[in-house]
């Protein structure tokens, strides 16, 4: 089979839009990209969708814009690109803190397995750019009250059906249930150097980059609305990752929250 060839003007000249470039420069001040060389119809087109048309559609801040993208490219164990988006991050004014508790949050949910390279590439930025390691600590908990502050956590987020966990779980495995207040809640999410609301949002991103996780992503939908993140901030973030993650992941991620949170009645069918 052949294909006809487009040589127009307006084929041959096409590029990433005014906008898609402003953002890209924010973010990408020094970075030389070998596939604008090797395949600059691809980067016309997703630039133009990640940098302009996804990025506009949404009033998430920038710096918030680039952490929810780096904890689903963890998910996604997207290794290169997310050293890319290290560097913008630092660019942009994200804390060194603040990346490695991305890193750090990611751990219970993908395990450390696949966390692992992740810390190390983290680790290589930070030396190259100057900043010492170990970081300053963020532990706010102990081996005493993991569990109690954990626990205590975690029903701040997810109400009364913490209990209902505890309650229906199997004798055999109610130390799951232990574990995930001790050390999902009481390890991580106690940690200072990130905001509950931003911790969960990122959360919820690394769940979606992840995949296959719908359940958890539901539950989570539901932790971000119970803590102040609205259906709009989600829409958003859910938006902001398209490019980054896929169109399955992106309408499952849609699927959840539309299930979980109620559409206003204005946007029925509209």
């Amino acid at each position: 089979m052949t294909t006809a060839s487009t040589n127009s003007p307006d084929v041959q000249s096409r590029k990433p839009s005014e906008i898609a470039l402003q953002n890209h420069k924010q973010l990408f001040p020094n970075h030389k990209s070998t596939l604008q060389v090797t395949d600059p119809e691809l980067i016309e087109i997703f630039d133009n969708f990640a940098f302009d048309e996804a990025w506009q559609e949404n009033k998430l801040e920038t710096k918030s814009k680039v952490m929810i993208i780096l904890a689903a490219l963890i998910g996604c164990q997207s290794l290169r690109e997310y050293k890319i988006m290290v560097g913008a991050a630092l660019n942009v004014g994200v804390t060194a803190i603040e990346i490695k508790e991305i890193l750090y949050q990611s751990v219970p949910y993908v395990g450390m397995a696949r966390a692992f390279d992740f810390v190390h590439v983290t680790n290589e930025i930070f030396v190259s750019s100057g900043i010492g390691l170990p970081l300053d600590s963020q532990s706010t908990t102990n081996k005493k009250n993991r569990l109690e502050r954990g626990l205590e956590l975690q029903k701040t987020i997810f109400g009364d059906m913490i209990d209902q966990l505890y309650k229906n779980s199997p004798r055999d495995q109610l130390h799951i249930q232990q574990f995930l207040s001790a050390n999902c809640f009481g390890d991580y999410y106690t940690r200072n150097g990130m905001k509950l609301q931003c911790r969960e949002l990122i959360t919820l991103s690394i769940l979606i980059g992840l995949g296959g996780v719908d359940s958890q992503i539901k539950g989570h939908i539901q932790g971000n609305l119970n803590i102040g993140n609205n259906r709009t901030i989600l829409n958003d973030l859910i938006t902001l990752l398209l490019p980054w993650v896929g169109y399955p992941r992106t309408l499952n991620a849609l699927k959840c929250l539309n299930e979980v949170s109620t559409i206003p009645p204005s946007m029925e069918n509209s």
